[in-house]
């Protein structure tokens, strides 16, 4: 008889690509959400597992069913999750489906602020390359993968990309908790999403926790670069192997990043940025583990594009680069505009962010964005007073906005044509363009604004 899971919530990005790999297991898949967007929508309805319409539907819910999966977007008054805790369904958050999916596999956890998605992709890139067998979950689209989530009977292990925010709208443990890993890499910490986590300690906290549930024989491996991340992760624990990492040795030819190796000569690469030079270095120490020699790693490296929308290509002529990336909090705006900079010394950089998240937009957590800026010769901010409203925040001005990033000459913009207008104005010679949001910058079609910059020149 084949498993019947009702999915509360199944629009989400985690959520459908779940759905998807129990169907492709023979599961009978339903599900239920009051809004589904795209992509979601298309795929879901591909495989005829898209709900009839929007909305809960108690009825949906029955004895018959063999789980019930939660996922985040829902409430804890939600009627279908009320009509399953009054039958004794069993119901699971994601995280804690995945680990039922998985306690016969070795689990390996991707946790850290910054970069989890990156390591986990070149993870996941390079075990393909060398034909392995493996699970995964990622928490983006990764080119040579139709899903982000794989779950097989035969795979031995198990590769999880394994955030720090609430499990469910009933429980508000980190989700990495819930996979109890026997591998586990922090890539670092740095304060965000602080309606989540309103002070640092909370914070850290969460990491904490992942480091001593470490089982004996575990493996932790993490970025020693970042200081509180060293301390938590030198703490002695018994029987727990520590493998901490930095970024790998490299030089730069001509815009193109090369790995230093003793063994192999220098290898290239399709990435670039410090950080992205950490992240190597933290997946070839998982691959290591996972029995993957140095001269299969940084073979299959060199072919690894990155994931969407981690300084995604968006055009290029001979004068000008247009780059896209998902980065918001001031950690990464720092080390994304860093990158593009160093990689192309000899060229101007306009960096443009936008402030779109409820931490980015809070005044009390702005001013962590100070300088974060400062590689980039022209710097933008853009922010909609629209959506502070929708976020039910107290409203900034451009001027708090010039403060918080210590740049006097900062560009702000509130209306997405004003920004278009002014980055379609700059002189694009000898310049780079890097745009940066979790969002879209009000709307704005930036392949379209690529095509705009890039036909001048």
């Amino acid at each position: 008889m084949s498993q019947k899971v009702h999915f509360i919530a199944i629009g989400g990005a985690v959520m459908h690509n779940l759905a998807m790999a129990l169907h492709k297991k023979g599961y009978l898949v339903t599900g239920s959400d009051d809004e589904i967007y795209e992509p979601s929508r298309t795929r879901l309805g591909k495989l005829n597992i898209l709900p009839a319409e929007d909305g809960w539907f108690p009825e949906k819910i029955h004895a018959g069913l063999d789980a019930i999966i939660l996922g985040m977007h829902a409430r804890k008054d939600n009627p279908e999750l009320a009509k399953a805790q009054q039958l004794g369904l069993k119901i699971y958050s994601y995280p804690e489906y995945i680990y039922q999916q998985s306690t016969d596999k070795q689990r390996v956890v991707i946790a850290g602020s910054h970069g989890k998605t990156s390591i986990t992709s070149m993870i996941l890139h390079v075990l393909k390359v060398n034909q392995r067998k493996f699970d995964y979950l990622v928490g983006a689209q990764i080119e040579g993968f139709e899903t982000m989530v794989q779950l097989t009977d035969d795979a031995p292990v198990i590769v999880v990309e394994g955030d720090e925010y609430f499990t469910s709208p009933t429980d508000p443990r980190p989700k990495f908790l819930h996979y109890h890993p026997h591998m586990a890499l922090i890539s670092g910490i740095a304060w965000d999403h602080v309606n989540v986590y309103p002070t640092w300690e909370s914070y850290v906290h969460q990491f904490e926790q992942l480091a001593e549930a470490m089982p004996k024989s575990g493996v932790l491996i993490f970025d020693e670069t970042d200081d509180m991340l060293d301390i938590i992760g030198q703490n002695e624990r018994p029987d727990v192997q520590k493998i901490p990492y930095q970024a790998h040795q490299s030089h730069i030819v001509k815009g193109q990043t090369f790995l230093i190796t003793q063994d192999f000569g220098d290898v290239p690469l399709l990435v670039f940025g410090e950080h992205n030079l950490k992240n190597i270095n933290g997946a070839l120490a998982v691959c290591n583990k996972l029995g993957v020699t140095d001269e299969q790693f940084y073979r299959a490296i060199q072919t690894f594009k990155g994931a969407a929308n981690r300084l995604e290509l968006l055009g290029k002529n001979a004068e000008t680069i247009m780059y896209k990336d998902f980065a918001h909090a001031p950690s990464k705006v720092e080390a994304t505009t860093a990158a593009v900079k160093a990689q192309f010394d000899d060229r101007r950089l306009i960096a443009c962010v936008e402030l779109h998240t409820f931490s980015s937009l809070s005044k009390d957590f702005l001013y962590l964005y100070e300088n974060k800026l400062n590689p980039a010769d022209v710097a933008v901010v853009f922010y909609s007073p629209h959506t502070l409203e929708m976020k039910r925040l107290e409203p900034i001005t451009p001027q708090d906005v010039r403060q918080a990033f210590g740049r006097p000459s900062l560009q702000v913009f509130t209306d997405s044509a004003d920004l278009q207008a002014f980055l379609l104005a700059q002189n694009y010679h000898k310049t780079n363009l890097l745009m940066m949001s979790s969002g879209t910058f009000g709307g704005t079609n930036l392949k379209e604004l690529a095509q705009k910059i890039l036909a001048r020149d």
